[in-house]
């Protein structure tokens, strides 16, 4: 009863219980559209250009090509002229040569463009590793120059070693200088 309640009171106050036509409600997912143009996965196809692009691209494409232009040619020229299909100017081979052309070029620079996308993706990551390297060693540099620093202000073995032996001598010139006195009735032997 609440919501008939509510409708007419939107009803009363000149605004419509039913969405507006034209408008679809954000509550519910879309409706499918109807598509003239047939889908396909970009990605599939692009791998497809690829593979033909780079067959497009050997030796073997070309030794291919030859020998079916060269038969082409001597099976219509050199055929009974009821079975040959494409005679001296060879219109047919030229328009299947264009057809072929037409479809290559394409199919080669859409392979060109997703292998510079590749790139222009590998060189965004080198250079920011090379910047994560860069940080990395000025950081090192920072702490090897600090622990030089403070190494300096401590004690070394070699040092310690060298201030020891000032000590030592020290001590054997004021033994040298001031001889010990021995203590008459004490036994050396219990020292």
């Amino acid at each position: 009863m609440g919501g008939t309640d509510r409708a007419e009171e939107r009803t009363r106050a000149g605004g419509s219980s039913a969405v507006p036509r034209g408008r679809s409600r954000l509550d519910q997912p879309r409706s499918g559209r109807v598509r003239l143009l047939p889908e396909w996965d970009p990605e599939a196809f692009g791998r497809f250009s690829e593979r033909i692009a780079r067959f497009l691209g050997t030796g073997r494409f070309i030794v291919w090509m030859t020998l079916i232009i060269i038969l082409w040619v001597a099976w219509n020229i050199f055929a009974p002229s009821s079975l040959r299909f494409d005679n001296y100017p060879f219109i047919f081979l030229t328009l299947a040569l264009s057809l072929q052309a037409s479809y290559a070029a394409p199919l080669i620079l859409l392979a060109q463009n997703r292998q510079d996308d590749r790139d222009r993706v590998t060189h965004e990551q080198d250079r920011k590793q090379n910047e994560r390297s860069i940080a990395d060693t000025e950081y090192l540099t920072r702490e090897i120059a600090a622990l030089r620093m403070g190494l300096g202000e401590v004690a070394t073995r070699d040092w310690i070693r060298s201030e020891l032996q000032d000590l030592v001598k020290e001590m054997e010139e004021r033994r040298n200088v001031f001889p010990p006195e021995r203590a008459h009735g004490r036994d050396e032997g219990d020292r």
